[in-house]
């Protein structure tokens, strides 16, 4: 990639090609849980806190009906800093002079102003439409008074809050080589490579990172049942290829196990910055990654379970070992070498940093890449033609929206109806029949989910 083009696909900040591109699509903004006083005993009596989005600083409260704002940080009388505002219940208030904005941006007061003045209607505090799902709020940066395209009906949005739960987490590096590690499928037999494997029936609720330590669907040879850590170590040259869709692309890993028997993950890449994997038979996770700035990035990760209720609290609890309230700061980095275990390394993980949280695993990977990677010095390979693709469709977004043409995808209003889904899929195939399985696979799992009303409950899953 020529240097000019890393520079284009990078930056995001208001004023920059890719930054009005992404300000087309539906951009997290913060957890609900942020402002939940047990989590973080400030909200009990401020529910407002600083985020900062797409290189903008902003504000993010909840007012005493329950409503969302979202409004620019500076106040618009003499830029001082609302995040230091006064939270009154119906708005927020600047202590500089006291001006007062609603949850619309509203000038509610202006208090120092001659009696009979009519200031405030001629003032607006900037804000942004904002919407509350699965845990989640989603601002919309689109220019004023532009219309923001359908939320997608994905199904980690369209299943009820008993089934999903949001987390997220900060890596210090930008955005695109934060997704890009996660529509990789050849990293996984590599970076999350475990040296050997755990009996099945004794890893529970498969904890926080340990995902890999599941069960593929499906018989190995010999009719018994393969986690995937055997899977990824032993079967490590994979047939990638992709399919468009209408939210991006879908993703084929085949790994050929016998003459009669392949393994195929199915995952997908939602553009500009999702990817949908599967995390067992009956649950999966849906990550985004919201540029904070060019060198931060937050992934925002949906669980969606298509079997029984999610126990929130346990999930919330097996990650918050890694991750430090309220800022959602990993514990580990380069201030530690990320948890780097030589010893560990030689005889239990091929990377060496941890086997109960897997994440840190690809936080290394981007970030040990520096703040923004460098892809002038790259040598792709056979296996990057994801990356490769994925990168030739964000240049043609870009210049599309810089040329006055439309955004793809999730931003394409024309195309909402196709925004259901995606199936994934893990599993042991017959080796000539797997098109027709997975499909069958991903069938079933989608008619025995209760939130389709097919199937009753089942167990909690975490």
């Amino acid at each position: 990639m020529k240097a000019e083009q890393n520079e284009r696909v990078t930056r995001i900040g208001p004023g920059t090609a890719c930054g009005a591109l992404m300000r087309r699509y539906w951009q997290p903004v913060a957890l609900v849980d942020e402002f939940d006083p047990v989590l973080d005993p400030r909200m009990a009596n401020r529910p407002l806190k600083a985020v900062r989005v797409l290189g903008q600083d902003l504000i993010v409260f909840r007012d005493a009906s329950g409503r969302w704002g979202l409004l620019d940080r500076d106040c618009p009388h003499r830029n001082a800093d609302l995040a230091f505002g006064r939270h009154e219940g119906d708005g927020v208030r600047c202590p500089f002079h006291g001006w007062k904005f609603d949850a619309a941006g509203a000038c509610l007061e202006t208090p120092g102003e001659p009696a009979g003045s009519r200031l405030c209607e001629r003032v607006k505090q900037r804000s942004y439409p904002v919407l509350e799902r699965s845990g989640i709020l989603f601002g919309w940066f689109g220019d004023e008074g532009s219309e923001p395209p359908p939320f997608p009906a994905f199904d980690c949005f369209a299943a009820p809050g008993t089934h999903t739960f949001a987390f997220k987490g900060l890596w210090h590096c930008n955005w695109l080589q934060a997704f890009e590690v996660g529509i990789d499928p050849a990293h996984p037999s590599f970076l999350h490579r475990f040296l050997s494997d755990e009996a099945l029936d004794a890893i529970g609720d498969n904890p926080a990172g340990k995902q890999f330590r599941s069960a593929s669907a499906g018989e190995a040879p010999g009719g018994e049942k393969w986690p995937m850590t055997r899977i990824m170590r032993e079967f490590h040259q994979p047939e990638i290829s992709f399919e468009p869709r209408p939210w991006g692309l879908q993703l084929t890993a085949l790994r050929p196990m016998t003459q009669d028997l392949t393994h195929v993950r199915v995952t997908h890449a939602i553009f500009p910055h999702t990817f949908v994997i599967p995390l067992s038979e009956t649950l999966t996770i849906t990550q985004m990654h919201v540029p904070v700035d060019d060198t931060h990035t937050y992934w925002y990760s949906v669980f969606t379970s298509f079997a029984g209720p999610v126990d929130k609290a346990a999930m919330r609890n097996q990650r918050l070992q890694f991750i430090s309230l309220p800022d959602y700061v990993p514990k580990s980095g380069r201030h530690n070498g990320w948890g780097f275990n030589p010893d560990e390394q030689r005889t239990r993980t091929f990377l060496g940093m941890g086997e109960e949280d897997i994440n840190v695993h690809d936080q290394w990977a981007v970030e040990s890449m520096g703040p923004i990677q460098d892809r002038t010095r790259e040598h792709l390979g056979t296996t990057d033609k994801v990356i490769m693709a994925n990168r030739r469709m964000l240049l043609q977004a870009i210049d599309s929206v810089e040329q006055g043409g439309s955004a793809p995808g999730v931003a394409d209003a024309s195309l909402a109806s196709g925004m259901h889904g995606p199936d994934t899929v893990d599993g042991i195939a017959p080796a000539g029949a797997w098109p027709t399985w997975w499909r069958e696979r991903a069938d079933a799992k989608r008619a025995g989910a209760p939130w389709t009303g097919k199937a009753p409950a089942a167990a909690t899953v975490a």
